[in-house]
Formats: structure tokens, C-alpha cells, sequence
């Protein structure tokens, strides 16, 4: 089952539809500055962008991810990547006000990843402002999860600061990076908690 590829447009940044011919510049990105990406799964040539894309496409038409380039608005050069995955519909009863809609009750935004110029600049808080947005608003999930490594501080605090409540650690949750066993941090922003979000976003870029 095939889902949506959004087109998400910013001020600073645009998110487009991941797609191959992003491949070149998914390496540029990465090559930046590799050590940036001790916990993160960042393609490092042409041949694990390929199959970083294989991957995400396999992920989209299956229906469990919407994976995206970043793109610099100012010149449209790919920046790093990121995408909604673990996508779910809920089981809700006939006579319940969310049965039978086709779009998703909860998802999670993960894969995220920039080149080293890009880091501490809008650009973070504007995907993921322009992420939500999609998420809360047009899709009117329930719950966007994030994770981390857990030894991963500079992208926890990254979450805290755009509003993801910290819910705990999970333990020997994925394969990490690095091919260890992950223990990873769970922070999440319900519905009710968008509001406040989304002003906290707006002042965050407004500083940028």
C-alpha cells in the first residue's frame, strides 16, 4: 500500500519527496564531516546512498514511512534527510469518530540528519516544525514519538528544546549505529501539547 510523498515548503528549508536523484547529494551532505554521526545511520558513498534510498522507497510503498530530503531553500542543495516512519492506524470501533479514516493516529519522526553547516541553524527546527504541522494538522495524529540513542546528547537536547516530553529509556531497544545494542530515549508530543508547541517553534525561528 502506497502512501502520500508531501511536498513541505519553508522559509528556510524545503522537504521533498526522498527520491534517487537526491543520491549525490545526500553524499555531499555526509561528507562534510563524518564524525558528526557516531549514533546516526548516514550514508557515507554512493553505494549506501543508493541503498539508504532503496531502503526509505521499500519503507514508502510499504505503507510504514514518508521519508524526505532536506533541501536549502536559498540554493537547492540537499542538506540531509529525514521521514515519518512507524505509522499506525488504529483498530477503533465502527461508532467511533476516527473509524475508517485513511490517514494515520500516530507516527514517529526519526531518521534526521544534517550536514555539518547546517547544524545550530534553522533548519532543524524548521523541518520538524513543518513535520508536525503535517502531522498534527493535516494528518490529526494523536501522538509524533521521537527516539534517540541515549548516549546521544546533543540530539536529545535538540528534542527538548522543540517541545518532546521525555518519557524514559528504553532499554536494548535497536541496533545503534555503530552495530551495538541501543538503549534509546523516548520523548513524544501529543495532540493536546501542539498548541503550545507550535509557539514554541515559531519563537525558536523567529531568534534564527
Amino acid at each position: 500500500m502506497g502512501i502520500e510523498d508531501p511536498l513541505l515548503p519553508g522559509a528556510h528549508v524545503r522537504l521533498e519527496p526522498l527520491d534517487y536523484r537526491h543520491v549525490e547529494g545526500l553524499v555531499a551532505a555526509a561528507a562534510a564531516d563524518s564524525s558528526l554521526y557516531q549514533w546516526s545511520p548516514v550514508p557515507q558513498d554512493k553505494v549506501e546512498a543508493t541503498r539508504y534510498v532503496d531502503t526509505a522507497l521499500a519503507w514508502r510503498d510499504s505503507g510504514s514511512a514518508v521519508p524526505f530530503a532536506i533541501v536549502r531553500k536559498e540554493d537547492g542543495v540537499v542538506i540531509g534527510s529525514t521521514r515519518f516512519w512507524n505509522l499506525e492506524r488504529w483498530p477503533w470501533p465502527p461508532n467511533h469518530p476516527r473509524q475508517g479514516r485513511h490517514i494515520f493516529d500516530v507516527c514517529e519522526i526519526g531518521y534526521t540528519w544534517l550536514t555539518r553547516s547546517a547544524i545550530r541553524t534553522a533548519a532543524n527546527t524548521e523541518s520538524k516544525q513543518l513535520m508536525l504541522t503535517h502531522a498534527f494538522e493535516t494528518w490529526q495524529v494523536l501522538r509524533v514519538c521521537l527516539h534517540t540513542d541515549v548516549r546521544n546528547q546533543r540530539s536529545r537536547a535538540a528534542i527538548e528544546r522543540i517541545g518532546g516530553k521525555f518519557e524514559g529509556i528504553l532499554r536494548a531497544h535497536r541496533i545503534a549505529a555503530d552495530h551495538t545494542v541501543r538503549d534509546s530515549a523516548r520523548f513524544s508530543i501529543v495532540a493536546a501539547e501542539w498548541p503550545a508547541v507550535k509557539q514554541q517553534l515559531r519563537h525558536l525561528l523567529r531568534q534564527a
